[in-house]
């Protein structure tokens, strides 16, 4: 059984391309969803893969293999004792009339983010404000900037914007808790409370369907420089801008030679990982092209 708990919060610097390999859409490589909500994920065994490399980079391979498990030739030795769990849509950036674009959340991702930090360990002090999944209000703080003529246009669509107090405590919380605390990222984390909005359910969902970034891709022929046959395909992407967070829950190392790591118990696994002081990670396809980049946040209750 897990005996203690992180959150890891990752925010997309590049678009993430976090794929499932085959398609039943117009996009030939879509990317990874929950089938019941349809909202983006990463999946755990794609992050764990991510971590694990880096564990192994950073502290070498018999801290990843206490960690993570053996390679798959030696996988009946002994399981691991980190457990990272999907990599969950938190805020997904919209095109905005005014103010560049939006940071947008929506009632359910609220009550279910707030619900694993509980799980993890961690207090939360707000709220999440009552908005109706079918409603034409958007809930934004007093300071918003994305608001003209008491409406809030994302993409094409309108909404009626209503300030709300719950709304200006989740994103003024989200900035100290969840955004990176690097110099760099100040201007972010003071422009989340004024480009920070909560739509409702059926409105956010359509969004993270119909507004991802789709990119198509072709490959060349070199001595003629035209497309060669069958390579010209679409990829969907997360966009720039977006915040993920994933659950990472710890039990006692099952290594034989755990303790002689130091790795004695759950708490000493959960030192390593933070002292790892992680900055930025790979994360999803494409690397090549420079996408899947994402800053990195772990988070540690203090109890």
């Amino acid at each position: 059984m897990f005996e203690k708990a992180a959150m890891l919060f990752l925010y997309c610097e590049t678009p993430v391309h976090a794929g499932t390999g085959t398609s039943l859409s117009i996009v030939d490589l879509p990317i990874q969803r929950e089938r019941i909500t349809g909202l983006p994920i990463v999946q755990a065994s794609s992050l764990k893969g991510v971590l694990r490399a880096e564990v192994e980079r950073l502290k070498g391979k018999q801290i990843a293999e206490t960690l993570f498990g053996p390679e798959t030739q030696r996988a009946h030795e002994h399981a691991g004792c980190v457990s990272p769990h999907d990599a969950r849509l938190l805020l997904f950036p919209i095109r905005s009339l005014v103010g560049v674009f939006a940071w947008a959340t929506c009632p359910f991702v609220l009550e279910r983010f707030k619900r694993e930090m509980i799980a993890a360990g961690f207090s939360v002090n707000w709220s999440v404000p009552t908005l109706p999944a079918n409603s034409q209000q958007a809930l934004v703080a007093e300071s918003s900037e994305i608001i003209v003529d008491a409406t809030i246009v994302l993409e094409e669509f309108a909404f009626k914007a209503q300030p709300s107090t719950e709304a200006k405590s989740i994103a003024e919380w989200l900035a100290e808790n969840a955004f990176p605390q690097s110099d760099e990222y100040k201007p972010f984390r003071e422009w989340l409370p004024k480009r920070f909005v909560i739509l409702p359910d059926n409105a956010f969902r359509d969004f993270t369907q119909l507004a991802t970034e789709v990119i198509a891709r072709i490959r060349l022929k070199p001595e003629t420089k035209t497309v060669a046959e069958g390579a010209l395909w679409s990829e969907e992407h997360l966009p720039s801008e977006t915040l993920l967070y994933a659950p990472i829950f710890v039990s006692k190392p099952l290594a034989p030679n755990a303790n002689q790591l130091g790795l004695t118990d759950s708490n000493a696994v959960l030192q390593v990982l933070n002292n790892l002081q992680l900055d930025r990670l790979q994360i999803g396809g494409d690397e090549t092209v420079g996408r899947g980049i994402v800053k990195v946040r772990l988070n540690v209750p203090t109890s």
